[in-house]
Parts: C-alpha cells; structure tokens; sequence
C-alpha cells in the first residue's frame, strides 16, 4: 500500500465521520455549547482547517465561497465574535466539497518535501503534516462524537474509506 492511497483512505473515513456527526446533531446539539465552543462551530473548524491544511501550501487554499472570516476562532483570547450559525446544509455541503477534492490534491501532494507549506509549522515535512491534519480532524470528530453519546446519540466509528 503507497502513502497517499492511505492518506486518501483516512482523509475519507474522517470526514465521513465528520459528516456523520453533523447529519445526527439535532438542532439543539447543534446549536449548543458555549461561545466559541459551539459544536457548530468545532465541525465548521474541523472542515475549514482540513482544506487549509490539505494542500502543498497554504497559498494554494481558495476559501469556501461561503466561508466568514473568524468563524474558525475557538479560544475565547482570539475574541471571535458571536455570529449566526452556519445551519448543517451548509456544513455538510463544505464537507462535501473539501472531501471531493481529496484524491486529486493528495496525488499532486510532493510528499517529501521538507516544508510544510504553513508557516506556523515549521519543523516538520510534509508528510508529517499531512497526518497532523488528520489527527485534528479527528480530534475535533472526538469531541463532537462525545457530545452527541451525551445526549444518547451513537455516531459509527470508520477505520478506512476508499
């Protein structure tokens, strides 16, 4: 098995259980959480930082046409604003479309590269940062799972997706 056919098979399966995720959150899960911990916001922060992070370089990164600057900001010191929520439509629509472009973008990825293309993560390659992205995608499915299991909700759990 290469490198990127697995990149490519954990980029779907956490998105998938991204996807899933939003699908199950009732609206008042939805909406719930305190600013700007909303788990609306953590799934939108989830995709948005995928698609940042998925390219060679964050130069390459054309925004989310609907994308509204700040709405990422998940720590209070950062002072995002309280704005209206993303409804899960079009969470799910983005999710869509950051997982549409996996394959091509993973095969263009020069994976040996010493850089990681982001200039805040300098000391690892590209590689690295490729399975950095994916653990905090999944890092963010953690959490957004949990709060769902609180409210008595099971979301599945996917090992790999091709």
């Amino acid at each position: 098995m290469d490198v990127q056919f697995a990149l490519k098979r954990q980029y779907h399966a956490g998105l998938a259980m991204l996807r899933e995720c939003v699908e199950l959150a009732p609206e008042t899960v939805w909406l719930s959480g305190t600013h700007p911990r909303t788990f609306w916001r953590i799934a939108y922060h989830a995709a948005f930082y995928t698609h940042l992070y998925l390219g060679q370089t964050v130069d390459d990164f054309q925004a989310w046409e609907k994308n509204r600057e700040g709405v990422t900001d998940l720590w209070s010191d950062a002072n995002p604003e309280i704005v209206e929520p993303y409804n899960q439509a079009d969470v799910l629509g983005y999710i869509a479309t950051v997982d549409a472009m996996i394959d091509h973008v993973v095969d263009h990825l020069d994976l040996d590269c010493e850089s990681t293309g982001v200039p805040w993560y300098k000391e690892m390659g590209k590689l690295e940062h490729q399975i950095l992205n994916i653990r905090h995608l999944q890092t963010h499915v953690g959490q957004l799972s949990e709060l769902l299991m609180a409210q008595g909700i099971e979301s599945d759990y996917w090992s790999s997706r091709g």
